[in-house]
C-alpha cells in the first residue's frame, strides 16, 4: 500500500495532487493570472505554467496525456481554483469528475463581492467542466470515495446557507486521506466563524497530517481544532513568515507539529504507507 500527497510552491495559493496506484486527483489549482478589468489590484502572481508543468513532469502517460481521475474546487476563492480552468480545458489533459459546490454571491457578505472575483473564477470552473464534459458533482458531504490506496472522504462538501453572511471561506471543503492506520486532513480554507471547525474536529478526531486551513491566517485554526487533531505534520501552503503567531503557537505548543512551509522549501510531498509518513522537500526542482 502507497499513496503520497503533493503539496505544490503556488506561493500563498493552494494546488495539492493525490497520487495512489498509478492514478492521481487534483485537490485546487492555485492562483491564476487572470483578473476582472474592473478589480486591477487582483493582477496578482499567477501559477498555471508551474502547475501544468508539475502535471506533465510528474505524471503524463506513454502519449504524453494528463489523466486526472478527478478535482475538487474547495471554494470560490481564486488563490484555490483560479487554475483550474487552464488544466481543464488543456487539450492534453482529462478530467473525469469534478467536484464543485455551487457558488451563492447573495449569501457572502457585500465587501468580499465587491473586491474579490469569487463569481467569476467559479463560472470559469463550471463553463470548463461543462465545455470538457466532466462529470459534475455538486453535493458531496460525508462522500467516501477511493484513489488507488487512498481512501477519501469529504466534508461540509453540500451548499449551505447561513443566517449571517460570511466570506466564502466558510464554505470550504475538508478533505480526509486515509491510508492503512495514517490519516491527513487537508482544510482548504475552513475557518471557525461558524463552528464548523469544532464541529468537524469532533467528527474527524486524531489525524497524521494537517494541510492548515487559510494558509495558517488568522480566523483558522482553532485551539480546539488543533488539540482534537493533534497532527505530527502542519503543512502550510505559503512562507512560514507570513504564517499568524497564533497559529504557530498552537502548532507548536498544543501538538507539537513540525510545521512545513510549501513556498520556504520549494512544495513538499508526504509518502504514505500503512505504518508511517515520509515528507519530502523541495518537490519542484532547481
Amino acid at each position: 500500500m502507497y499513496g503520497k500527497i503533493h503539496f505544490l510552491n503556488t506561493g500563498h495559493s493552494d494546488c495539492i495532487i493525490l497520487e495512489s496506484g498509478g492514478k492521481i486527483a487534483m485537490i485546487d489549482a492555485a492562483e491564476d493570472t487572470e483578473y476582472p478589468a474592473d478589480k486591477p489590484h487582483l493582477n496578482l502572481p499567477g501559477y498555471e505554467k508551474e502547475v501544468l508543468g508539475y502535471l506533465f513532469s510528474h505524471f503524463a502517460d506513454e502519449n504524453g496525456r494528463v489523466n486526472i481521475e478527478f478535482v475538487l474546487g474547495t471554494h470560490a476563492h481564486s488563490d484555490h481554483i483560479g487554475g483550474f480552468d487552464t488544466v481543464i480545458n488543456h487539450p492534453m489533459i482529462s478530467v473525469k469528475k469534478a467536484y464543485l459546490k455551487p457558488y451563492h454571491a447573495k449569501d457572502i457578505f457585500i465587501m468580499e463581492r465587491m473586491r474579490w472575483d469569487n463569481q467569476e473564477v467559479y463560472d470559469q470552473m463550471l463553463e470548463a467542466v461543462k465545455n470538457n464534459g466532466v462529470e459534475l458533482v455538486e453535493s458531496f458531504d460525508l462522500l467516501e470515495t477511493e484513489l488507488g490506496d487512498f481512501k477519501i472522504k469529504f466534508y461540509n462538501g453540500s451548499y449551505k446557507k447561513h443566517r449571517r453572511k460570511f466570506g466564502e471561506n466558510i464554505n470550504s471543503v475538508v478533505t480526509l486521506v486515509t491510508l492503512g492506520e495514517k490519516r491527513a486532513v487537508l482544510a482548504g480554507d475552513l475557518n471557525y466563524k461558524a463552528g464548523d471547525e469544532f464541529r468537524l474536529a469532533r467528527e474527524i478526531g486524531r489525524v497524521d497530517l494537517l494541510k492548515v486551513g487559510h494558509h495558517g491566517y488568522a480566523g483558522s485554526t482553532s485551539g480546539y481544532w488543533v488539540k482534537s487533531l493533534m497532527p505530527k505534520y502542519a503543512v502550510v501552503c505559503n512562507k512560514g513568515s507570513a504564517v499568524y503567531p497564533d497559529v504557530k503557537l498552537k502548532l507548536k505548543k498544543i501538538s507539537r507539529s513540525e510545521i512545513i512551509a510549501t513556498a520556504d522549501c520549494n512544495g513538499a510531498a508526504a509518502e504514505f504507507f500503512p505504518d508511517k509518513i515520509n515528507i519530502i522537500k523541495n518537490i519542484m526542482g532547481g
